[in-house]
């Protein structure tokens, strides 16, 4: 039985990772585990542990003769302690060594995209055999490389044996954001209900239904849930990036929002992408300048 199927015993833990409730899954009992489901869990709960911030403790608990899971989870939090490098050449062996390992396929295809490599992330990805999570990957990244058609064909496939799974949802509502008309609707259908899940206002799932609330001209309900997701997690760089899309929307003031930004993510793809936009208005309004000078 797959461990992760609506039978399996990992599926509770492994949605909570989805919807962003981390000290949820940190909290998971995994006593009763069956022994082959034991790793990864762990390895569940250790990336729920670098998302709550806390990577340098990952780091000195993981042996450097682990399980190549396990050395993948710390190559993973090596680069989100900021020890690019490391991570990077502790992934390479890792991939050269087991790339046939999901963990290693996953986490190691994170690392190259993170560093720039899209394409060998994708290269690495596509042995996967019949990863959710390789797949959702694989569609985040082709998104950000604009070939939404590509990221519908990925879902599209997997949607054939994995339909009925959250991770599933969440992935085909990414493209369907990308996408527009009617699958706005779906998308926001999907992440309203995450929230409603017991002991969750998880923020990631509260920004994602903002999201498609902005998508469908609904800035008013948008700026509720933000709020929610904010008054949830402060520090949320997320909430705060869609805060600042949504004031710009409004024709409101972000700089306090834009200054937070920049302190807790300088490197924000928001922050960069206006970065990148700006210089371009500044050749193209030189050239104009130019001419009018002539």
């Amino acid at each position: 039985m797959d461990p992760f199927s609506a039978e399996g015993e990992l599926l509770n833990i492994q949605n909570a990772f989805h919807q962003g409730q981390y000290q949820q899954v940190v909290d998971f009992d995994t006593s009763s585990l069956s022994t082959e489901n034991a790793l990864p869990a762990r390895v569940l709960k250790l990336r729920a542990r670098i998302a709550l911030g806390q990577a340098k403790a990952v780091i000195s608990e993981i042996t450097s003769d682990s399980e190549p899971d396990l050395a993948a989870v710390k190559a993973f939090a090596l680069y989100i302690q900021g020890s690019t490098a490391e991570a990077e050449k502790a992934s390479e062996k890792l991939v050269l060594a087991f790339p046939e390992n999901a963990t290693v396929q996953l986490l190691g295809g994170t690392i190259l995209q993170a560093t720039g490599r899209s394409e060998e992330a994708l290269s690495l990805l596509s042995h996967h055999e019949g990863s959710l999570e390789a797949v959702a990957l694989v569609v985040q990244i082709q998104l950000q490389q604009n070939r939404t058609d590509l990221a519908l064909k990925e879902v599209q496939s997997a949607r054939k044996w994995a339909q009925d799974s959250l991770l599933f949802n969440i992935a085909e509502s990414w493209v369907g954001l990308r996408i527009g008309g009617e699958k706005y609707q779906q998308a926001f259908y999907v992440f309203e209900e995450m929230p409603q899940v017991p002991a969750s206002n998880a923020t990631k799932a509260l920004v994602s239904q903002a999201v498609a609330e902005i998508h469908l001209g609904r800035l008013p309900e948008a700026e509720a849930v933000l709020q929610k997701a904010s008054q949830s997690n402060p520090e949320d760089v997320e909430a705060i990036a869609n805060t600042i899309v949504l004031n710009t929307l409004a024709g409101k003031e972000s700089v306090e929002l834009m200054k937070s930004l920049k302190s807790k993510a300088p490197e924000h793809a928001h922050l960069t992408e206006l970065q990148e936009k700006s210089a371009l208005f500044d050749q193209a309004a030189a050239k104009y300048s130019a001419k009018a000078a002539a």
